[in-house]
């Protein structure tokens, strides 16, 4: 209730026939800043996952040294 506001007491009807009638919060729904708000932790973690892998494979791969500490 506190991200949706009165919005999110309303049931709303499936959009495209997929989903149940008497769900709040369809899958396909999500507006601009709730997406904003899910995905942003989410973000920083994926982010940190793309350098361990660059790290690992300039290591093992291409042989260069270790990240300083």
């Amino acid at each position: 209730m506190d991200v949706l506001g009165a919005e999110g007491l309303i049931a709303r009807p499936p959009v495209g026939g997929t989903g149940s009638a008497l769900d709040p919060h369809p899958a396909d729904d999500l507006n601009q800043w709730q997406r904003l708000y899910l995905f942003t932790r989410a973000d920083t973690i994926y982010g940190g996952s793309n350098e361990v892998q660059r790290n690992i494979i300039s290591e093992r791969v291409l042989g260069l040294p270790r990240e300083a500490r």
